[in-house]
């Protein structure tokens, strides 16, 4: 097939699969093995198709297809990297677990970026004491115990987001740690013409709730604050007017039946408290005839 069929061939699959699928799992496929994209294809069979390509191509058929259907304007800003696309119709949430489920253990590479930190965990290394020098010169350190290297304490050897050096690197191999793994992380979701963090999909129902009543509980707040009648300050607010007709029936002798019960526990409490009060009064009274005495 020639270069430009071929460019027509991939339009045409990008404009079908774009008008058979309404979501968009926007993926980043560094340092993915040939391997680990055939058993994420494996796994999504009938469920998502993946499909991968360059960049100057995908956005000039995304170009091509927005004046039909200008939401796919909104995926323009993420063809960037080496990303693919993984279409679905499917539970998004059982998707993504799906995409980034599959991931491989890595040995560090030279300049690579590390995306974890990594650690060098104290004990013994298995390697011979000629080799001290190579610990000393990453700061790491070292003593001798039966012949062969221990490291003393867990080191910090690379921090995340920093370039891994050779040093950093042949070291890792040699103590036969592989501390990075490696798979399809998605970037962005694009669904119905809206796009969003993957993050959004670990929102609950139960974290939606907690937000709302939050939210009412301010707007009450504030309106009992300023004066300012708004609707979900209307409970508190009758209650604060139930609260003055009660005060002012107990208060006077005009008696409504809401009030009632009230006032027989006001009479109980002043009788009770009455006659807790007459034995320490006698009691006061007969000190201080003692006291003159």
């Amino acid at each position: 097939m020639a270069k430009g069929e071929k460019k027509v061939a991939y339009f045409a699959k990008l404009e079908h699969l774009l008008s058979t699928y309404k979501t968009i799992f926007i993926v980043n496929v560094d340092n993915v093995s040939s391997q680990q994209m055939h058993v994420v294809r494996q796994s999504l069979r009938g469920q998502a198709e993946i499909l991968m390509g360059k960049n100057t191509m995908v956005r000039r058929a995304l170009r091509g297809l927005i004046p039909n259907n200008p939401s796919y304007e909104a995926l323009l800003p993420f063809v960037k990297g080496n990303i693919g696309f993984v279409f679905t119709n499917g539970d998004m949430k059982e998707i993504r677990e799906k995409i980034i489920s599959n991931r491989v253990a890595a040995p560090a590479r030279p300049n690579a970026v590390a995306p974890v930190d990594v650690f060098v965990p104290a004990g013994n290394t298995g390697m011979e004491p000629g080799q001290t020098s190579f610990f000393q010169a990453l700061g790491i350190p070292t003593k001798i115990a039966r012949g062969t290297i221990e490291i003393t304490n867990d080191v910090h050897l690379v921090k995340v987001g920093d370039k891994v050096g050779a040093s950093e690197a042949t070291l890792l191999n040699k103590l036969g740690i592989s501390p990075f793994t490696y798979g399809l992380v998605v970037m962005q979701i694009y669904d119905d013409g809206a796009t969003f963090s993957s993050a959004v999909l670990d929102i609950t129902e139960d974290d939606l709730v907690d937000r709302l009543m939050e939210g009412i509980t301010t707007i009450a707040s504030i309106s009992l604050s300023v004066d300012y009648l708004a609707l979900p300050a209307i409970p508190h607010l009758t209650i604060n007017v139930f609260k003055d007709i009660l005060a002012l029936s107990v208060a006077t002798d005009y008696t409504i039946a809401a009030a009632e019960s009230v006032s027989i526990c006001l009479c109980f409490n002043v009788q009770y408290f009455a006659h807790l009060l007459v034995p320490m009064m006698s009691c006061e009274q007969s000190m201080i005839h003692s006291d003159f005495a």
